[in-house]
């Protein structure tokens, strides 16, 4: 009996031991469930954040060329220094033997080194040397990453249009931002950094690289080379404070060379001043003065107020509108309307804007594209400022008549006149001409036609009358042998900010044409800001768009057309005069 009663208890431990270790087991196989299964992958990620970063790399970017496939940008292979501080050993000496290969000071070094981040970058893209350098170190929580470094091989050459990128490889300027989505290909890459039992830092894999495209600009290299040299020619020849030149192609909008002096290398656009990195073409509105002429010219014209050979009187150089004499640049007595645009007549101007009017003058401003961007497939395009004419005062209409109040691009004044040489249609000015995807497909650019803006009836007359500009007015020092040229000079006074009237001695000369006048395949604009000694558009401008045209119409074999005495000579009759 007493041995039964014994054993009764003892079973009964041993059950509630056996009831202990099944439940204990049960819950660690629950634990072991839970982390193994359940939780496997956040702590997985936990764990794996302990020995291992992803590190933001750029992603080599597409390589842009000019029309012909001519390198502009290309992106090479580079490296950049990057640290683990909390896996760093000797944080000085470390430090130290770093400055000696990067030829950085080597307290900037140190206090990367004592930064709380897990992750530091020690210097960015830096050359094959160096790289191969910091890597002969093998030093602890120290590593190097492959990072595209974006090149132009050509400097100078084209810097405002193809712009530049930063030290992220992303697009901050020109071309390189317009279209940094496709140069990108999307998101940045990241490469995977582990911790080897040295405490050395080696990698796993790359996430894939986005696909990139590739660009093909419509510019020209040779084009746009000698636009730049004729212009910084001009400008130091001019004493001048800056200048701009577009060269396009009147019939498609596509920018063939865009300078801009003074100018800076994209290698290196740290070095330059934010003066030299802008794009004036697009960014710098200014008055045109008699360049704008063109407009109230195919106006009047369009508009049937005028005929060519209708008179007007000079009133000897001096016409006072508004209580404010009007002077001429030199005095006229009766002139044809030809004469007044040949000769650029301030006086026969304003008569033939009092004779459009306000309302009409104003359709034709903003129709043919003032006070709007022109659409240009660049960053930074200012909208220029032309005002509502209930806003004009009552010498707003002369003073529009003669190219003052109101503020215009190089672009803009380009493509307005380049309506006129293409028969009167507006078409929207872009530098991409084609795409090259990651497929290896192509995709062409083609011309955006915005509207019509005059007749091909007025063009062709704006045509015949702005060669006689050349042949016989003030821009004959444009004129190029062999070819008809049609253009417009202008010479506007600039605003002096001090006294809030135009300044005497600064202005902004200009030339804007195009060649051949009867088939054109380029539209040049020239602008020369403050230049010093004779400073008129014909003197300063006029002679670079000769330079220009010249050496290009060589290059693209175009034929000459005819002699320019014989293209006078042949001049049609005009129609019966009209005194004014």
């Amino acid at each position: 009996m007493r041995s039964s009663s014994f054993e009764r208890p003892r079973r009964g431990r041993i059950a509630l031991l056996a009831l202990v270790l099944i439940t204990s087991l049960g819950v660690v196989a629950a634990r072991l469930y839970s982390i193994q299964i359940i939780q496997h992958r956040d702590l997985g990620i936990r764990a794996n954040g302990q020995y291992e970063r992803l590190i933001p790399v750029t992603a080599k970017r597409g390589t842009i060329f000019d029309r012909h496939g001519r390198v502009l940008a290309i992106s090479l292979d580079g490296a950049s220094v990057f640290v683990h501080p909390g896996l760093v050993q000797d944080p000085r000496a470390t430090a130290s033997r770093l400055a000696k290969v990067l030829k950085i000071p080597a307290g900037a070094i140190r206090a990367k080194l004592k930064s709380d981040r897990p992750f530091v970058w020690v210097e960015r893209k830096v050359d094959p040397d160096r790289a191969e350098g910091v890597s002969e170190l093998d030093l602890p929580g120290v590593g190097l990453v492959p990072e595209g470094k974006r090149y132009y091989p050509k400097k100078t050459t084209a810097a405002h249009l193809i712009g530049f990128v930063g030290v992220d490889n992303r697009g901050l300027e020109g071309v390189e931002l317009q279209y940094d989505s496709l140069l990108t290909g999307g998101p940045r890459s990241f490469l995977s950094s582990r911790v080897d039992a040295l405490r050395r830092v080696v990698f796993r894999e790359a996430e894939d690289s986005p696909a990139v495209s590739d660009l093909y600009l419509t510019v020209d290299e040779v084009i746009q080379h000698v636009a730049e040299r004729k212009l910084e020619e001009a400008v130091r020849r001019s004493e001048a404070r800056s200048g701009t030149v577009i060269v396009m192609d009147p019939l498609t909008g596509e920018i063939l060379a865009l300078a801009n002096t003074p100018s800076y290398d994209p290698n290196e656009y740290g070095s330059f001043p934010l003066a030299s990195r802008r794009n004036r073409a697009l960014t710098d509105p200014y008055e045109p003065g008699s360049a704008f002429k063109t407009v109230l010219a195919a106006a009047a014209l369009d508009e049937g107020v005028v005929r060519p050979a209708d008179l007007f009187y000079g009133e000897d150089g001096i016409i006072e509108v508004a209580g404010t004499k009007i002077r001429d640049h030199k005095r006229h007595g009766w002139m044809t309307f030809r004469d007044v645009v040949a000769y650029s007549s301030n006086v026969g101007a304003i008569k033939v804007g009092m004779k459009v009017g306000k309302t009409r003058f104003y359709n034709y401003i903003t129709s043919f594209g003032f006070g709007v961007p022109t659409g240009v497939d660049l960053p930074g395009e200012n909208r220029g400022v032309i005002r509502q004419p209930p806003d004009w005062s009552g010498l707003s209409l002369s003073a529009l008549s003669i190219g003052h109040e109101i503020s215009t691009t190089p672009i803009q004044l380009l493509t307005a006149v380049s309506a006129v040489a293409n028969g009167g249609h507006l078409v929207r000015p872009h530098v991409l001409k084609a795409v090259r995807h990651p497929d290896g497909s192509v995709e062409e650019i083609q011309p955006f036609l915005i509207r019509e803006v005059i007749s091909p009836e007025t063009a062709q007359t704006l045509t015949s009358i702005f060669t006689e500009v050349v042949a016989r007015g003030t821009g004959r020092e444009a004129a190029v042998p062999g070819f008809p040229v049609a253009g417009k000079t202008g010479t506007a006074q600039k605003l002096d900010r001090q006294t809030g009237g135009y300044s005497p001695t600064k202005v902004i000369a200009s030339f804007v044409g195009y060649v051949p006048a009867n088939n054109p395949r380029l539209a040049i604009l020239v602008v020369i800001d403050e230049p010093r000694g004779r400073a008129w558009g014909g003197t300063v401008a006029a002679p670079v768009f000769r330079e220009i045209a010249q050496e290009v119409l060589s290059y693209l074999a175009i034929p000459p057309v005819v002699p320019l005495e014989e293209r006078v000579a042949r001049r049609p009759d005009e129609a019966s005069s009209r005194v004014n």
